[in-house]
């Protein structure tokens, strides 16, 4: 783990997407945090250990999706699989439920192979997340302890590590490199995660907060930032979650779904400048607790 010293910094971007916004200042305590996403090797000892099962090892409950028939309720996980060729981007052909996915079965076929287990963890619920950090004696941060970590000490900067993306054309982080979602720079369908720290540390000597893999985090979402407090001066504390925002993080769009949402933050391997810059520390994204992916890890946090 490395050190990441207390302060205040500017949280949140208004020059991206509206869900970052309004930029407030808010104040962070000092706490420890895994230089690394955890990676399968990692998430392998806590299951020899424990003999956990992950929510995609599990069966959905059908009470809480509501019309799905019952052969769909097995067990297995969301899979992202490349078109054949190209195709727009808003397009939501690429993911599909799979079948026997899982943390050690990733496309729900081929077992986990050596070459992949310092990779990070993925096909990770929330649940999960929290079980592996229980059993760490650790936490899973909050979102402002996350953005705040990720910057690297860089207030304000767009990116973890500066405000140019790719600084004399060097690549920074795992994101798609080519024209989402069919084609990489070397060719079509090359694409995935990469073994943990194997691009820059940012200035807390933390790897990998941006791409590679979506991070969960402890807060409930919310579509926006609340209001920054009064004053030019003002400092917000980074909040604990709290019990009421749990409905209010239930997606809209589907009312019959009871299902809390979390932030996410760090985009993924699978975000590009033609679909998704959310590859900066004031990027965050919604997912449901249940949800678990083929780019969704996370990494813990001590806090003093």
């Amino acid at each position: 783990m490395a050190f990441v010293p207390g302060g205040r910094f500017l949280m949140g971007s208004d020059h991206f997407y509206p869900e970052e916004a309004p930029v407030r200042r808010v104040a962070v305590d000092g706490f420890f945090m895994d230089r690394f996403p955890v990676s399968n090797r990692a998430f392998a000892r806590f299951v020899d250990a424990t003999g956990y099962l992950t929510l995609a090892e599990r069966p959905p409950d059908p009470r809480l999706y509501p019309g799905l028939e019952a052969a769909a309720l097995r067990a297995g996980s969301i899979v992202f699989t490349p078109p054949a060729a190209e195709v727009a981007a808003g397009h939501p052909s690429w993911w599909r439920y799979v079948p026997d996915a899982c943390w050690h079965r990733p496309d729900g076929i081929a077992g986990l192979g050596t070459d992949r287990l310092d990779h990070p963890v993925v096909h990770v619920a929330f649940e999960d997340a929290l079980a592996y950090a229980d059993w760490a004696g650790k936490a899973l941060p909050r979102e402002a302890e996350w953005e705040f970590a990720a910057r690297g000490g860089l207030d304000g900067a767009a990116y973890a590590w500066g405000d140019i993306f790719e600084p004399d054309g060097l690549r920074m982080a795992n994101t798609w490199p080519g024209p989402f979602p069919w084609r990489g720079a070397d060719g079509p369908h090359r694409y995935g995660t990469s073994a943990v720290g194997s691009f820059p540390a940012n200035g807390y000597g933390l790897a990998d907060m941006i791409g590679n893999v979506w991070e969960w985090t402890a807060d409930f979402w919310t579509p926006r930032h609340a209001a920054a407090p009064a004053g030019c001066c003002a400092v917000a504390p980074a909040a604990e979650p709290r019990g009421d925002d749990r409905e209010r993080s239930f997606d809209p769009a589907q009312p019959g779904i009871r299902i809390p949402r979390r932030v996410l933050k760090g985009g993924s391997h699978l975000c590009a400048p033609n679909y998704c810059r959310r590859y900066r520390p004031a990027a965050r994204h919604p997912e449901m607790e249940d949800s678990a992916t083929t780019h969704i890890g996370f990494r813990c946090i001590l806090r003093p």
